[in-house]
């Protein structure tokens, strides 16, 4: 088989929820010189891409990183989404001219280096305390989202004229991202690796759960990156509102329990506490979802909205949002079901005044006839 050779790097994204906003305007004022501003997709079709507000790109320079027992200088950069999320981006260069079997080699190196995630975590600190005025409710939550992109910008091969898409087998693809060394059967590459996307003959997108690889030789052209990142930062923040919703529901319920069996019940007032910050909770969780949602929205049906697509689709990103949605409507029934209870009691209270309002006048009129 001819030897296949590659100019590349690995870009490593960690990505955090640290706070319920990002008021990112006050953020670049925090940051200064180290932000380049607001970034977009850059190509054409990207037109049918809508971003609310497009996230805060900030350099980080650059940091040393051992992968695979030799040390190497990776260029370290974070982008900030108004929704919350953090995204910390660790980009690791390959020797130029690598065999593609080694280059699978250093991307499973890169994907399991110590280094990075120890780096990334030192240097998220850092960028929090410079931001953290323009972080509403800071807090970094336990979830994270992890993903690799593998970056290819050169294709050398023996064979000339052939797509990349053509010159890229199954076998070698699932070697760099599913660390898979033995030729997989034609079943489970149709289950494995069946996101390939590509635009030119010289482009090559493929998806997994927490890899890609970007087939890219124009060098500026880094939307697909982009629109991968976006679709973590969905998820993590789906992810979250989901674990928080669990923790929620069992602690709603004891507070309903609590408040049912109170040795003097104020009748028409012993849920109103419970009521008001169920209210809240719905409110602030629904509004938060939208936004997340809304940050970034297909208009037509092209490469980039494609890749985009699929990604939601390869992360589940609906069946997490079936999950919120069905846990939100769980909170919406206790609140009506809580607010009649509350309203009935209202009523009995009415009732009982009534009764004692005219048991009062039959005693007035019989003390004044006699």
């Amino acid at each position: 088989m001819p030897v296949l050779r590659v100019d590349g790097r690995a870009t490593v994204y960690r990505l955090y929820d640290v706070g319920y906003t990002i008021a990112l305007d006050h953020a670049a004022e925090r940051l200064g010189g180290t932000t380049r501003g607001r970034v977009r997709p850059g190509r054409g079709e990207a037109r049918a891409i809508e971003i609310r507000n497009p996230p805060l790109f900030v350099a980080l320079g650059s940091r040393d990183v051992t992968i695979g027992g030799e040390r190497r200088q990776a260029a370290l950069s974070a982008n900030l989404f108004d929704f919350g999320v953090c995204s910390m981006q660790l980009r690791v260069p390959a020797r130029a001219g690598l065999p593609w079997n080694e280059f699978a080699e250093f991307g499973s190196a890169v994907a399991t280096s110590s280094d990075v995630a120890a780096i990334v975590d030192r240097e998220l600190r850092a960028l929090l305390e410079r931001v953290a005025p323009a972080v509403d409710r800071p807090g970094v939550a336990p979830i994270s989202e992890e993903y690799v992109v593998f970056r290819i910008d050169h294709l050398e091969s023996p064979e000339a004229g052939k797509a990349a898409s053509d010159l890229l087998t199954d076998d070698q693809i699932a070697a760099l991202l599913l660390g898979e060394r033995r030729p997989l059967s034609v079943s489970a590459r149709r289950e494995l690796l069946p996101h390939r996307f590509s635009y030119y003959e010289d482009d090559l997108t493929v998806l997994t759960w927490d890899h890609a690889l970007v087939v890219e030789p124009r060098v500026d052209d880094c939307d697909v990156e982009y629109i991968l990142e976006f679709a973590n930062a969905q998820l993590l923040e789906l992810r979250m509102y989901d674990g928080q919703l669990d923790a929620r529901l069992p602690a709603l319920y004891d507070r309903v329990a609590a408040a049912r069996t109170r040795r003097r019940p104020r009748l028409s007032g012993r849920f109103q506490s419970v009521l008001a910050d169920l209210q809240t909770q719905v409110a602030d969780l629904t509004e938060t979802v939208e936004r997340v949602e809304n940050a970034l929205k297909v208009t037509n049906d092209v490469y980039l909205a494609r890749i985009y697509a699929a990604a939601l689709e390869l992360f589940r990103e609906q069946a997490w949002r079936r999950g919120i949605d069905r846990k939100l409507g769980i909170l919406r029934e206790t609140y009506a079901m809580l607010n009649s209870e509350a309203q009935a009691a209202r009523g009995e209270l009415l009732e009982v005044a009534i009764v004692l309002l005219i048991v009062a006048e039959l005693l007035l009129g019989v003390l004044r006839s006699a």
